[in-house]
């Protein structure tokens, strides 16, 4: 197998954050890469996982709903899908 360089620029943190987490999981930054690259290539295309945390502005809606729905304001219950187009007719 023939070496060919590969260079990419990021910022000194990622780098850092790359280097520990390649390190975790027994690879070097290069063939942690490297694996990386060839699942994409076999594979077609390329999973983006984002973090799945709200933001804070749907931390503060979370919360209110939480609130409402403890003092039994804002909240519904239906059974069934006729049940819930019969809600929506309502409101």
């Amino acid at each position: 197998m023939s070496n060919a360089l590969l260079s990419i620029r990021t910022d000194d943190k990622t780098k850092k954050e790359i280097a520990d987490f390649a390190s975790s999981v027994g690879l070097s930054v290069s063939a942690f890469v490297t694996v990386i690259l060839k699942q994409a290539v076999r594979e077609g295309r390329v999973v983006l996982s984002p973090t799945l945390e709200p933001t804070p502005y749907l931390e503060k809606i979370m919360r209110k709903a939480r609130a409402d729905r403890k003092a039994g304001r804002n909240y519904t219950t239906v059974k069934n899908k006729a049940e819930l187009e019969d809600f929506f007719k309502t409101i």
